[in-house]
């Protein structure tokens, strides 16, 4: 496993980071608890040391078999969680901005219950709310580090100017953004945190599944799965054509090294400098052994420079 230092705090957390939103059973079709549960164990053996996690992700359910993958080795893991969310209360559609105190608390008090824990190592505020002021939702995380709660505050999907605002009232020492071959709009903000002492987590980094070389045909999605709720667009066309072209050079390389396609897109991620650990998202063993297996090996400059060709030449930025 290899590990890098999370911006200033100056801990160290593996590049592979344990991806739970899957685990919470809504959005990404039905799971097996007992298999999430052993998919981190298999994690946490091959060195991983990060979970990470948010009260959205099954409404508390991803959080709940967290805790009882840890119990009893709590100190063994870095945990992550997020809030800022809510969910409709029709019980359908996306999920909508909620940065009140109010609500952030009663989802946090909940991750705490349900993760069987008293405090958690990084909280970020999910998203920002332009309904509420910084100033606020800022006043009440504090709180919640003073008390011992939290030991380190972040932000999630910002961009750089709400990063700028909000570190007016935070210390901040984490984000996280969607960042992968197929989807790097997010890039100026990751650069800029990590010029800022800033570690930064990715989410997404194989594309819902697009980029461990699994999906070849658009997939007829049901109206309440998260790729389709959200519009992903490289689950239309024409971006989903320009993915498969891309996965050509991705198979080639994957076929010289005898590894799975999944290795090769988590390597070019957690080998560019300003990511500090990428989420990646598992459901079994099998995928989690795999996934874990990307770390033993890198990909080299000249491989990673073709790849960066062929993004451009199929998928742009």
């Amino acid at each position: 496993m290899r590990y890098k230092k999370m911006g200033k705090t100056g801990i160290e957390v593996s590049t592979m980071t344990i991806g739970t939103w899957a685990m919470g059973g809504l959005g990404y079709g039905s799971v097996e608890r007992k298999d999430c549960i052993k998919a981190i164990h298999a994690m946490l053996e091959q060195g991983v040391n990060h979970i990470d996690s948010a009260w959205v992700y099954g409404l508390g359910e991803a959080d709940k078999v967290i805790g009882e993958a840890i119990k009893g080795r709590r100190d063994e893991v870095l945990i992550t969680t997020k809030c800022g969310f809510r969910n409709p209360e029709s019980g359908s559609g996306p999920n909508y901005p909620d940065c009140s105190p109010e609500w952030i608390s009663k989802c946090f008090e909940e991750t705490l219950k349900n993760l069987d824990t008293d405090y958690v190592d990084f909280f970020l505020i999910h998203v920002p709310d332009a309904n509420v002021p910084f100033e606020e939702t800022a006043e009440c995380v504090n709180k919640w580090k003073e008390q011992g709660k939290v030991r380190h505050l972040g932000i999630s999907n910002f961009g750089i100017k709400e990063m700028e605002e909000m570190g007016k009232y935070i210390d901040i020492s984490a984000i996280q953004s969607g960042y992968s071959m197929i989807a790097r709009e997010e890039e100026d903000n990751l650069k800029w945190a990590k010029a800022h002492g800033i570690g930064v987590m990715t989410h997404s980094s194989l594309a819902s599944g697009l980029l461990t070389g699994a999906i070849r045909v658009l997939p007829e999605l049901p109206d309440d799965d998260i790729r389709k709720l959200y519009q992903y667009p490289h689950f239309k066309e024409p971006k989903f054509s320009q993915v498969m072209e891309l996965l050509k050079t991705l198979d080639k390389i994957a076929e010289d090294r005898n590894v799975p396609v999944a290795q090769v897109s988590l390597n070019w991620n957690t080998q560019k400098d300003f990511v500090t650990t990428s989420l990646c998202g598992v459901r079994n063993v099998k995928e989690a052994l795999e996934n874990c297996k990307s770390t033993s090996w890198e990909l080299t400059e000249a491989e990673m420079k073709i790849i960066d060709n062929a993004i451009e030449e199929t998928v742009g930025k």
